[in-house]
């Protein structure tokens, strides 16, 4: 029986995030070829080098996430879920403290927040439109999984 009334708590969903990041890590340094980890920018789609002030990012956040489902999964399905391929990505720092827990259409709805962070509009968009998609794929396939 799942609780709908429990609180967010972040214990399940911290453990997958540290292997995802070390996952992400390790597939980064295969990708820089040097030693030094490369990605590429979530939301700027700059390249960000290992030693750059970069975030791992949770494109939806795990609190958001949480809440939309806790009625329907349990902490370790939701834990899965926010960490999914499509929702975790690199961003900077600057950014990823500056959106803090908002919603990152809120965010982007100043103006300000896209020029002077150098904000890919059409990149975030697709991207986020891609971490939803993943979500939405997870959910309903977890959902199958434990419902038969």
């Amino acid at each position: 029986m799942i609780d709908s009334d429990r609180p967010y708590r972040r214990t399940e969903i911290d453990k997958i995030f540290t292997k995802t990041k070390a996952s992400m890590q390790q597939a980064a340094l295969k990708r820089g070829g040097d030693g030094i980890a490369l990605y590429i920018d979530v939301y700027t789609g700059k390249t960000l080098r290992g030693g750059d002030p970069y975030d791992y990012e949770h494109l939806r956040s795990s609190e958001a996430v949480h809440a939309q489902y806790k009625s329907v999964l349990t902490d370790e399905q939701i834990a899965l879920v926010v960490n999914c391929p499509e929702n975790v990505a690199v961003t900077l720092r600057c950014i990823n403290q500056s959106k803090g827990k908002r919603k990152m259409e809120d965010w982007l709805s100043n103006p300000a927040n896209i020029t002077t962070n150098g904000i890919d509009l059409k990149l975030t968009l697709a991207n986020l439109k891609k971490a939803d998609e993943d979500i939405e794929r997870m959910v309903k396939s977890l959902k199958n999984k434990y419902s038969q």
